[in-house]
């Protein structure tokens, strides 16, 4: 049986202006058309004052689970995929505020995000591990 459709078939009209109605009719495993990365835990509701060395590279946590606040441990691999810490460098010695609440809009360092209502009413990331 010959399984090309003409043009002038209904089927095909209807999987060529709608490619997803042909998938309603077909059994297929579960597809992910796109997914976003995850959302950051709160670590903290306040900045981090840190000793930082010039030229010494640092890794500071973006996921909010790592253990070692606020830098990274890794915790990202399993526990949120699709985040990755962010790398820096400072050029000198000196006493900085990174962010706790891993939603500031000046990475790593805080820029007053943490006061929002937002990062205010949400749980921390220990908070949050209870629940689930």
């Amino acid at each position: 049986m010959n399984i090309l459709r003409s043009r002038l078939d209904p089927a095909w009209v209807r999987s060529t202006l709608n490619p997803w109605a042909m998938m309603t009719s077909m059994s297929c495993s579960k597809v992910m058309l796109s997914t976003l990365p995850p959302e950051p835990v709160i670590a903290s509701k306040k900045p981090y004052k840190v000793e930082l060395v010039g030229g010494k590279r640092y890794s500071w946590c973006t996921c909010g689970h790592s253990k070692k606040q606020p830098f990274c441990d890794g915790s990202h691999k399993t526990k949120a995929q699709g985040l990755a810490p962010h790398r820096f460098v400072p050029e000198k010695d000196s006493t900085v505020w990174l962010c706790g609440c891993k939603y500031t809009n000046n990475p790593p360092f805080c820029d007053g995000t943490h006061k929002s209502e937002f990062i205010q009413s949400s749980p921390l990331a220990e908070e949050s591990d209870v629940k689930s």
